[in-house]
């Protein structure tokens, strides 16, 4: 481990009273984690304080095995069972029967069906139910979170999304991680900044975008899967601060 420096001590600070406040007013709230960089800051800040929200992940059924390692690690380390949920399988059958296991690659409309089922349709039966959840995005990942709130509201399932690492930096993600000894993807050491599927994650070459890894072949602008989708309402006051 080694000693954050005090920006970074107080980040966490603020990070453990933004989350506590969204498990007070908000409940039931989970985390939706990928288990990358990020969503492992939160997690620490969850388990480590104690704070009331629950954690679950997506096992889209084509992660890397390094990925899915860290629920284990997560157990090991925090004594607590990430849950997981998997796309529907019948779904996934007639998509790979009558496109291929690999379509994605012909389109991006056959890249985001792909996503649809093992991504978005899960994550709606995962968020079924909660008053909340909790991201792990920020705005200096790619040009399409440029503008991403602190908070915002969506109105269709009346639920509120929280990014509280929005203003933070990919250095401050770091100090975090390292000054705690925080357990996180190995693939990270060997280049991948963000980490997706395996068919759709590579390392990035240096000075490319954070994200440059994920979807490599599409536009910088269409590189999301359908899990976050702009809302109606959103702010940037800290959770807490909302009348």
């Amino acid at each position: 481990m080694t000693t954050a420096p005090a920006g970074a001590q107080r980040r966490a600070e603020d990070l453990q009273r933004a989350l506590h406040a969204i498990a007070t007013e908000h409940t039931p709230a989970a985390l939706a984690s990928s288990l990358g960089a990020e969503d492992m800051v939160l997690t620490d800040a969850i388990l480590r304080g104690g704070i009331g929200v629950e954690i679950f992940t997506l096992d889209t059924g084509r992660l890397h095995p390094e990925t899915l390692s860290l629920i284990e690690r997560v157990r090991e380390r925090y004594g607590y069972d990430i849950r997981v949920y998997r796309p529907q399988p019948d779904a996934v059958d007639r998509y790979v029967s009558e496109l291929g296991l690999d379509a994605l690659y012909r389109s991006v409309e056959l890249r985001r069906r792909c996503c649809e089922i093992r991504k978005v349709e899960p994550l709606a039966r995962a968020l079924a139910g909660k008053a909340a959840w909790v991201t792990g995005l920020r705005r200096a990942q790619s040009v399409t979170r440029a503008d991403l709130p602190l908070q915002e509201f969506e109105p269709g399932p009346g639920r509120w999304k929280f990014n509280p690492l929005a203003e933070w930096s990919e250095r401050e993600v770091w100090d975090y991680l390292r000054s705690r000894g925080v357990p996180y993807n190995p693939l990270h050491d060997r280049g991948f900044r963000s980490i997706g599927c395996a068919p759709c994650t590579r390392p990035t070459a240096a000075g490319e975008d954070l994200r440059a890894g994920r979807w490599w072949w599409e536009d910088a602008q269409t590189k999301e899967c359908g899990l976050h989708k702009p809302s109606l309402e959103t702010t940037d006051l800290q959770p807490g601060q909302l009348g």
